[in-house]
């Protein structure tokens, strides 16, 4: 049987733009590509990469209070201008975008900006009605944020809406604890927009290491988001120009506008996959296994839409192990087990790699190398902003099973701690590392002795 395509991708992220690009450019495959938004998805166009250019443009007060603390007297950060910095984010974004598609046009990627949805385990059907045969489908549809189920909750902005806001609101409230909500009410204080974020746990950033999530907590306060713990918005009414909020304690409370940074569900409401035998998981998810592959032989899904492991890298690095072990005969896996990441606060950030101090706890008996220091720039410079450095080490084997870093660049320094932690690497080998002095980073290499060691949980069966 002859087919329209070699391989047809829906969804023009990075995960699909990688794999499209691939088995064209590298294996000769003839590709067709969907997309029904800008080419980018949800990391180029509306994630990462505006949400850290607004993380630089909301450090500007903190940075003009540093140096107020090293000498220059006069330091002030000015007045942000909301109308050119969305301008300037604008241009770039379109220049991303337009690298996107230059890849994908000399790779001979035909890219068909609609959107499409399967009609069959074999077919694909564009939103113009034509119809497209593939050897092969990949789904890389992405995610969408999810919201609450409470009444008014329309009148909401959900994340994707913050970075095409005509103007900054007077006042907000961002709903949530994850790092999403937290990255934002970051921004948003920063920019100097009176926030408030509510959120129903009892320290945000759940799934991440406990005393890291105390310290992002505190930090959120310290830099001007007034964050109100156990407390939930149950509706949402229109009061003039602004929102009124009603939350679970029966208080009111009006806001120029109220972000809704509740998760993300994956994408694949409409895509037709009743026409496939697909299966999904519970929380709509596509179920694929170590290979991204469906249940149905020549339908295949990457990213956030399968909800494995949801971050860009990941989605790349999914989408390039489809394509070489389907078009190249270069069979490749991709490892979830170690996958660093980082939430971009200010004026520290929180990343990690590897397990929690609660995960391997549970695992069995555990060490734990962790100090809480103030360093030596923001101390200079009056501030009583908190690092923390810590390394969770199996006491049986020496491996290093997990290390959690929130401070400055954090995301930066968490890269580097992902190689050797990604290979295995015991105590002792970060140990023989000599370090770089000064930098918080060394501590390390420095922490000779267990800040605490964990016993086995009674019933783990681990020593």
């Amino acid at each position: 049987m002859s087919f329209d395509y070699d391989l047809f991708v829906i969804g023009g992220g990075s995960g699909g733009v990688r794999a499209a690009r691939i088995a064209a450019s590298e294996y000769g495959a003839k590709v067709g590509l969907a997309e029904e938004s800008r080419m980018g998805g949800t990391c180029v166009i509306r994630g990462c990469v505006p949400k850290k250019l607004m993380i630089f443009a909301a450090q500007a007060g903190l940075m003009a209070e540093e140096m107020r603390g090293y000498g220059w007297c006069d330091a002030q950060s000015g007045t942000f201008s909301w109308e050119v910095f969305r301008e300037k984010l604008d241009a770039e974004l379109t220049r991303l975008e337009l690298i996107y598609r230059a890849g994908l046009s000399r790779a001979g990627v035909e890219v068909h900006d609609q959107r499409a949805r399967l009609a069959g385990h074999h077919e694909i059907e564009l939103a113009d009605g034509t119809r497209k045969s593939a050897r092969h489908i990949l789904i890389a549809t992405g995610g969408r944020p999810a919201l609450i189920g409470i009444p008014g909750e329309e009148l909401a902005m959900v994340s994707d809406d913050l970075f095409v806001m005509d103007r900054l609101p007077g006042r907000a409230l961002l709903v949530g604890g994850g790092f999403i909500a937290c990255e934002f009410a970051t921004i948003l204080a920063g920019l100097g927009v009176d926030t408030v974020q509510a959120y129903r746990g009892d320290a945000v950033l759940r799934g991440f290491d406990r005393e890291a999530r105390d310290l992002a907590t505190l930090q959120l306060s310290a830099v001007g988001v007034d964050l109100r713990l156990g407390l939930t918005p149950v509706a949402l009414e229109r009061a003039g120009a602004g929102i009124r909020v009603t939350f679970d304690d029966g208080t009111r409370e009006e806001f120029d506008a109220v972000l809704m940074a509740t998760g993300r569900d994956p994408y694949t409401k409409g895509l037709g996959l009743e026409t496939t035998e697909v299966r999904l998981k519970r929380n709509g998810a596509i179920e694929v296994d170590e290979w991204s592959q469906t249940c149905v032989p020549s339908i295949f899904a990457v990213g956030d839409v399968t909800d494995r492991v949801n971050l860009t890298p990941v989605a790349i690095r999914e989408g390039h192990s489809f394509v070489d072990t389907v078009f190249g005969a270069r069979p490749r896996k991709v490892d979830h087990s170690v996958v660093a990441s980082a939430v971009y606060l200010r004026p520290h950030e929180l990343a990690t790699v590897g397990l929690t101090e609660e995960e391997a706890h549970a695992r069995g008996a555990v060490d734990v190398y962790s100090t809480v220091f103030r360093p030596m720039r923001s101390m200079f410079a009056g501030s009583d902003a908190k690092v923390m450095m810590k390394l969770l080490v199996d006491p049986v084997t020496d491996k290093v099973l997990g290390c959690h870093i929130f401070g400055p660049e954090a995301g930066e320094m968490i890269q580097l701690a992902a190689i050797p932690i990604g290979m295995g690497a015991t105590k002792a080998q970060f140990d023989a590392t000599i370090a770089v002095h000064p930098t918080a980073a060394e501590e390390l290499v420095t922490m000779r002795s267990p800040s605490r060691r964990l016993q086995a949980l009674s019933g783990t069966g681990l020593a």
